[in-house]
């Protein structure tokens, strides 16, 4: 949270300065002048602290560093547009000419939310699909400036156990401390999995909990009507009165803001866990407590959070029968960390229409799009520490590409000339050639391997993951 807390400070230098030197300073947009503006015509400054002291959360919310840092993350992210069609690149051009109008509106508690945009995206392994909410970018950046002044509210307060969407914290730190409790013994693993968590999310029991610690009456309004904002398909808005579609800044927090309960609960009974957003397992030493911490659990969510726990999708298991964000571990005393079996499948399957394509095009530009892919998914993984995997992984690329070059030289007198020019004697080029068999088959012989050796896909980009991966190790 360090550069957070930097930008904080600044924030607070910023609004304790006399209005005078403020209005002197030249911002860098002409949103900034417009903040800069109107935030301090109503707060004037009178003493060093004046406006801290006096300021309500929303004043803060809306001051001119908070909101130029909102909405420089809200460019950074970039994103689609929502339903009124306005990209990321006009969002600055809007605001210097209508933001005076709507500060007026958030203060005053008119401001209404556009409707979301439903977009429908495919869950990995072709399961469905998950539905997202696209706020409008002005939407995204009044969320965002809400998150950042929420976050210093809330983000203290919650349990060592919580990992998603947290400054500071990740999927990494998440599997760790996983693995640290499998290490303790806790050999059993009660992994929960949350029903449509973000579409079955009830607004007052959420907003209950927000109002705990937020006392503005105007945050609360304005968060209720960023959750009961419709949602817009096919051009017709329906009504929203429930759920906190993914897609928007404020949601994470807002996930993690009602889920803390389940986390005190789990910390007020002793028990071991980690939770990364929806996604909760309770480490437990016997299979018989296991069983007994879901059926607990699944009762106090049911009756306190009123969410539904997916019993197609949780189980009481061994750890190293389940997966936690696309890693597993393995049996020994001291588990390792290993990528998930399900994590590979889905790469693989990824990759096929990248491999499909390359049938047309030059094997280095089919050897760039790979790369883009895998750079980022061995960055992902970086923590395993079974490398078989990975070696598996190299092989099958390796044989794919190979697959490619053996159906681009198409005819088997071709195949036995290539063969030939590449090292191969002419018996067993010809061989090979007129063997009858398919692409995947010859891509996988000795005699393929050795005219279109391994040096050779290196030469043209092909970085091996294994390599990749011990290179990795030996730094993190």
């Amino acid at each position: 949270m360090g550069a957070q807390d930097s930008a904080e400070a600044k924030s607070s230098r910023s609004a304790a300065r006399p209005r005078a030197e403020q209005t002197r300073r030249k911002p860098r947009r002409g949103f900034a002048v417009e903040v800069g503006a109107v935030g301090l015509q109503a707060h004037p400054a009178v003493g060093e602290n004046a406006v801290d002291e006096t300021m309500e959360l929303l004043d803060k919310v809306l001051q001119r560093e908070n909101m130029l840092r909102a909405l420089a993350r809200v460019e950074q992210n970039k994103g689609a547009a929502g339903v009124d069609g306005m990209t990321v690149d006009g969002l600055g051009a809007h605001l210097r000419e209508h933001w005076p109008r709507i500060r007026e509106e958030v203060l005053s508690g008119t401001y209404q939310p556009r409707p979301v945009r439903r977009v429908e995206i495919p869950k990995p392994g072709g399961k469905g699909t998950r539905m997202l909410g696209i706020p409008t970018v002005l939407d995204r950046l009044l969320q965002q400036a809400l998150l950042q002044e929420l976050h210093l509210i809330f983000d203290p307060t919650f349990s060592d156990g919580s990992f998603g969407f947290r400054p500071g914290r990740g999927t990494h730190h998440a599997i760790e401390r996983a693995r640290t409790h499998v290490a303790t013994g806790r050999r059993w693993v009660v992994d929960l999995d949350l029903e449509k968590f973000f579409d079955r999310v009830n607004h007052d029991v959420l907003m209950a909990r927000v109002a705990r610690r937020v006392k503005d009456k105007r945050v609360l309004l304005l968060i209720r009507r960023f959750l009961q904002a419709g949602m817009m398909e096919g051009g017709l808005v329906s009504p929203r009165v429930e759920g906190t579609p993914q897609g928007g800044p404020l949601s994470p927090l807002l996930s993690n803001i009602l889920l803390d309960e389940l986390d005190k609960e789990l910390d007020r009974r002793g028990h071991r866990f980690v939770r990364y957003a929806d996604d909760c397992n309770v480490y437990v030493q016997t299979q018989a407590a296991g069983h007994r911490v879901m059926a607990s659990l699944e009762k106090f969510l049911r009756e306190r959070l009123r969410l539904k726990v997916n019993r197609d999708k949780s189980a009481v298991a061994r750890p190293w029968e389940r997966k936690f964000l696309g890693y597993t571990v393995t049996q020994e005393k001291r588990p390792k960390l290993k990528v998930a079996p399900q994590s590979v499948k889905r790469l693989r399957e990824k990759l096929q229409p990248i491999f499909r394509a390359g049938r047309g095009r030059p094997l280095a530009r089919t050897i760039q799009a790979l790369n883009r892919i895998l750079i980022g998914w061995r960055s992902y993984f970086r923590k395993a520490e079974v490398l078989r995997i990975f070696e598996d992984l190299d092989g099958w690329i390796r044989r794919k590409l190979r697959c490619i070059v053996w159906r681009q030289w198409k005819r088997p007198k071709i195949r036995e000339r290539q063969l030939k020019r590449r090292g191969i004697s002419p018996a067993d080029a010809k061989a090979t050639a007129y063997n009858g068999r398919g692409p995947w088959y010859n891509a996988g012989s000795q005699w393929v391997g050795k005219a279109i050796p391994t040096t050779e896909l290196r030469k043209l980009g092909l970085v091996p993951l294994v390599e990749a991966q011990r290179r990795l190790a030996g730094v993190v």
